[in-house]
Order: C-alpha cells, then sequence, then structure tokens
C-alpha cells in the first residue's frame, strides 16, 4: 500500500512538472497556461495526448517532436523527473500513515507541493529572464493567505505570518508601482519579495540558512565563471534560493519527523 502511495505521489509530481515546463516558456511571453492546449514551441503543431505523458512521451519519442522532428530539450523531461522525485522526497519526509491518516498532514502535504511548484516555476524562470514575474508572487501570496487561515482555524499563532504576509505585500505593491513607472522590474525588491515568501512557507530561521548556502554557492559558480571567462554574467539569485529552499525543507522534515 505504502508502494502504491507512493508511486501516485511520484506520478503527480512527474505531472507538475509537465506543466511546469508549459509554464516556465509561456508566462514570460506573457501567454495562456491554463485553457490553451499545449504546442511544439518550433513547429507550433498541438500536442496530442500521446505526446504528453510525463517522462514515457519523451522516451518513446527519442526527445523529438513527432510532428517536425525536431529535438526537444533535456530540460522538459528534467524538469518531470526532478519533481517527481522531490514530491516523492517530501511525501516520505512526512512519514504519512496511510493506516492512520492525518488531515493535518495531509493538508501539509498538499499545501507544500503548491508550495515547491511556486518555487519550481520562479527558479526556471528567473534562470531564463533574469526576473521574477509579479503573477507568480501573487499567486504565491494568495496560497500564503489561505494557509495563514487555516492555522488560524486549527487555533496555531499566525503572528509573524501575518507580519512576513504584509512585508511580502508591501513589497509587491512597491515592484507594481515602479514596474507602471519604468516599464520595467526591480529585481532587488523581487528578492526580498522571494525572502518573505520563504518565510511564510518555512521559517526565518530556515531562510537564513536558505541565504548562507546560496551565498556559497554563487562565490563557487563566480570562481568557475572567472576561471572560464571574464565577463560578468548575471547571478540568478533567485534561483539558488528556492532550489536551497526547495531540498532544506525535505532535510528538515526528516530531522523533525
Amino acid at each position: 500500500m505504502y508502494v502504491i502511495l507512493y508511486i501516485l505521489i511520484f506520478i503527480i509530481g512527474t505531472l507538475f512538472g509537465s506543466f511546469f515546463s508549459l509554464a516556465i516558456y509561456r508566462i514570460p511571453l506573457k501567454q495562456d497556461i491554463t485553457h490553451e492546449r499545449s504546442y511544439c514551441p518550433k513547429c507550433n503543431h498541438r500536442l496530442e495526448f500521446l505526446d504528453l505523458i510525463p517522462i514515457l512521451s519523451y522516451v518513446f519519442l527519442g526527445g523529438k517532436c513527432r510532428y517536425c522532428k525536431e529535438k526537444i530539450r533535456p530540460r522538459y523531461i528534467l524538469l518531470e523527473l526532478f519533481s517527481g522525485i522531490l514530491f516523492l522526497l517530501f511525501a516520505i519526509s512526512l512519514k504519512i500513515n496511510i493506516y492512520n491518516l492525518e488531515i493535518q498532514k495531509l493538508i501539509y502535504l498538499l499545501f507544500g507541493m503548491f508550495y515547491i511548484s511556486t518555487l519550481f516555476i520562479m527558479a526556471g524562470i528567473e534562470k531564463e529572464i533574469h526576473s521574477i514575474p509579479n503573477s507568480i508572487l501573487v499567486f504565491g501570496l494568495i496560497l500564503e493567505t489561505i494557509y495563514i487561515i487555516y492555522l488560524y482555524i486549527i487555533k496555531i499563532s499566525i503572528y509573524k505570518y501575518v507580519i512576513y504576509l504584509l512585508l511580502m505585500l508591501i513589497l509587491v505593491f512597491i515592484n507594481y508601482a515602479i514596474l507602471k513607472k519604468k516599464g520595467s522590474n526591480n529585481y532587488t525588491i523581487q528578492i526580498l519579495t522571494l525572502c518573505m515568501y520563504l518565510c511564510l512557507g518555512t521559517s526565518e530561521d530556515l531562510v537564513i540558512i536558505n541565504i548562507i548556502l546560496t551565498l556559497l554557492l554563487i562565490a563557487i559558480k563566480q570562481m568557475q565563471i572567472a576561471r572560464k571567462s571574464k565577463e560578468n554574467k548575471k547571478i540568478p539569485i533567485g534561483f539558488y534560493l528556492c532550489c536551497v529552499n526547495i531540498l532544506t525543507l525535505i532535510i528538515q522534515n526528516f530531522i523533525m519527523q
């Protein structure tokens, strides 16, 4: 029964991963991600059900589009695989007992999956265009608002969460104001907003650890770049913060359980 449950969670994770690929590609282009059918970015041919099965479609099609025979970027199968693995590890870290289900754990599992999903999309887009779309930050804001209401209902103190939520809301409005006035986002404001979101989704202690690990990773990456080229490349700070936060959240769950 446990094996069946974890296989199901892995499959759900790969389905989410397939959606992540779509969102990461379309959101920067301001395209619809919910109603418009998936299509090949090379030939624009609409994809059918058999073309959209996570991992399996990529493998059986040999990493090529069925219609134009152009190669499909490996990141699609990697996103599906990684998201499936991370969803599985997150579920295992909670040690859910299927013979004695706890409602609080199930709700935390559900919110955790959506939280990880937003970080996945933020990381993917930030790595591609060096910016975090306001629409994703607003979705995260709404998600955490719902979770705070749930915590209030089960009588858990929400004061610090409300403070982080208000700070995040203020930063989102500031970024919108800057975008409307100058026509471009403020990257520093976006990173601060992301940090508030991480505090809401995990804890300030874990976020401090995330920031330290992120700085170490960036330092190592910059040293590698300096050896190969003298060009100054933009550092995807948000990408590292999101990836590190997902991993440390799962590790923290294993330790706590």
